[in-house]
């Protein structure tokens, strides 16, 4: 009780500097709140009217220019060899009453032509990378379908594949439709010093990434500036990894 006495003692005495005291401490707390909330919070809703160049996809870490193609090799976890190959079209599809960009996504292994995909990406006027789907083919299970989404279709949502301005703790969908493709992502550093058979970078931005569907993987990307995507490499429930290791230009 003596101990209660001389604290309620001490706070009636020094009451303006207690109140200042907590002030500061409350305002210190609310400050780091709204930055944590902000750096762990990158949701954006998507909204047509803010799409007025959906096909210019010039986005500093995941550019997409007609005409460019990038290849892909790795190796995986069983040894066998694989390559991707990432062709950005003239081609565009109409989605949610806008035009998006088509990109063809080929799977070879050991040689043998096993996936294509068609990806359908647009950029909104600040600069972000929207993801409205894709139309999956598995040439080695009878031309499955499986995975296959578009946004504004079975509940489906368009995705982020990359922010306008990435900031380390931001979190973002990139595929969101339940219960077929649930990829999220995290901004794990964008100052990453990374080198691919393709050439060495600086400032790269990290990604992980995860996907409630397989809870046992998690994998690392990485995006060069003026590149896109140079390197995945998976960190949980595998060892397999991808790298950049040509870009061709054809327009």
């Amino acid at each position: 009780m003596q101990f209660t006495f001389d604290v309620m003692e001490l706070l009636t005495k020094n009451k303006k500097f207690v109140f200042i005291a907590i002030s500061a401490t409350l305002v210190t707390m609310m400050v780091w709140s709204s930055l944590t909330l902000q750096a762990q919070s990158a949701v954006m809703e998507f909204d047509k009217t803010n799409f007025h160049t959906p096909l210019k996809i010039d986005n500093k870490y995941f550019p997409l220019e007609p005409g460019t193609t990038m290849i892909y090799t790795g190796m995986s976890e069983d040894g066998e060899s694989f390559r991707n190959v990432f062709v950005v079209t003239n081609e565009t599809k109409v989605i949610l009453g806008m035009h998006t960009r088509v990109v063809h996504d080929d799977a070879y292994v050991k040689g043998e032509h096993e996936e294509k995909t068609d990806d359908w990406f647009a950029q909104d006027d600040e600069g972000n990378v929207w993801y409205m789907g894709e139309y999956t083919t598995d040439l080695t299970n009878g031309g499955s379908h499986e995975g296959s989404w578009e946004a504004g279709k079975n509940g489906a949502r368009a995705g982020i594949v990359m922010e306008a301005q990435p900031k380390v703790g931001d979190k973002y969908e990139q595929e969101a439709a339940k219960d077929v493709a649930e990829d999220k992502a995290t901004i794990l550093s964008a100052n990453e010093k990374v080198c691919v058979p393709y050439g060495c970078f600086s400032e790269v931005v990290k990604t992980e990434d995860i996907n409630p569907l397989e809870p046992d993987i998690v994998e690392n990307k990485y995006y060069a500036q003026n590149i896109g995507e140079i390197k995945a490499e998976m960190v949980k429930g595998g060892s397999e990894v991808e790298t950049l290791v040509q870009i061709k230009n054809t327009e």
